[in-house]
């Protein structure tokens, strides 16, 4: 298997699923305002529990392109949100991918910890050269968001994706190691140097 350790930082932490997860992580493929930016459609009751099927199968395939990890408040396993990032085929890229809390989560306001978080292991253990994200451009708290993850702005990608009947706008951020690194926190350097590089396919 291919895991992520779990990565612990000031005000949330990261691991991977399990299967008491199921039912929070449905909560939020199913909730009609936590899925009113994210570039799918609200889901179905069995939709999600495919889906997160898929998602907790994720460390059992080789090579690994899919990591969808629990966000945790600090000394509780509970899941209070997700975070993801999906490895391109080509290169030494990667997105950014899905950060939803629920409501009332402890870590709000800290989202931006989870995209560092998984940015550090990337480039440090994944040796990932390039990390980007997106954000629908009328989802106006975004863009501070994205740049406390240390993302600088990209692009405009016009009308990307369509759900809700409606096209939507994405607005691209990126960061690319050697950049980054240098600008990483005592946290992320640890995740940056406690794992070695694997080789990728």
């Amino acid at each position: 298997m291919n895991r992520v350790p779990e990565l612990h930082g000031e005000h949330l932490s990261l691991r991977e699923l399990h299967a008491g997860d199921h039912d929070p992580f449905a909560r939020i493929l199913t909730h009609r305002v936590l899925t009113r930016y994210l570039g799918i459609e609200r889901m179905d009751p069995g939709q999600a529990h495919d889906a997160f099927a898929q998602a907790l199968a994720q460390p059992h395939t080789h090579p690994r392109r899919k990591y969808t990890l629990a966000v945790c408040a600090p000394g509780d396993d509970t899941l209070v949100g997700t975070m993801g990032l999906l490895v391109e085929d080509y290169g030494s890229n990667a997105m950014l991918t899905s950060l939803v809390l629920l409501p009332g989560a402890p870590v709000r306001g800290h989202g931006h910890e989870a995209g560092r978080l998984l940015m550090a292991y990337g480039f440090g253990h994944l040796g990932l050269h390039r990390i980007w994200a997106g954000h629908r451009s009328d989802h106006h708290h975004m863009p501070k968001l994205m740049h406390a993850a240390g993302l600088r702005p990209e692009a405009t990608l016009r009308e990307l994706f369509r759900t809700q009947g409606c096209w939507h706008d994405v607005t691209t951020y990126a960061a690319v190691a050697p950049e980054w690194k240098r600008q990483a926190g005592s946290r992320e350097l640890a995740v940056l140097d406690g794992s070695p590089r694997l080789d990728r396919v």
